[in-house]
């Protein structure tokens, strides 16, 4: 059995519209909902073996201050395919992760984690930022993914997390 989870960036900001949409950093708000799910994944020992993100500077924060408060350091890797990728693509994606990879945590953006989540679990589940689903898939194989339906066991939006739910540092 395989676990993937989805989590989308954190909220960015819109302030310097200079920027483009690739360069946007978190806001404060972004910041702070990032740093609540990295407690829960703490607080629920979740296990994660690897982490693949998009390399937008949003992602690179959101996955950097989960980890740093879920005080978990699996291996990282940034792939620009994660960037605007359409669900068929994110599962290219897992398809390629070693078989050995039990946990996997996904970090991109809408519309397309939330179309995978919709594919692998076979119902609609609006994705806002910082938001996290655990979806449980039988296979024993990343690469036969498409074939199965998963299990989306938990699904979490930081808005709707208090502080005291995940503990403090």
């Amino acid at each position: 059995m395989k676990t993937l989870l989805l989590l989308r960036h954190a909220k960015s900001s819109w302030k310097d519209t200079s920027l483009p949409d690739f360069e946007r950093p978190l806001n404060d708000r972004g910041r702070k909902a990032a740093e609540l799910l990295g407690k829960l994944i703490a607080r629920q020992n979740v296990t994660i073996d690897l982490v693949i993100s998009s390399p937008a500077v949003r992602a690179r924060q959101t996955i950097d201050l989960v980890l740093r408060a879920a005080r978990r350091s699996p291996e990282l890797r940034f792939d620009q395919r994660v960037y605007e990728a359409s669900p068929t693509r994110l599962l290219e994606i897992t398809s390629e992760i070693e078989d050995d990879r039990k946990s996997v945590l996904l970090v991109g953006h809408n519309p397309g984690m939330q179309e995978l989540l919709a594919l692998l679990v076979g119902a609609e589940q609006h994705m806002p930022t910082a938001s996290l689903a655990k979806v449980l898939l039988s296979s024993k194989k990343w690469d036969k993914v498409l074939a199965e339906k998963g299990v989306l066991e938990s699904f979490v939006k930081a808005k709707e997390l208090k502080p005291e739910e995940v503990g403090r540092r």
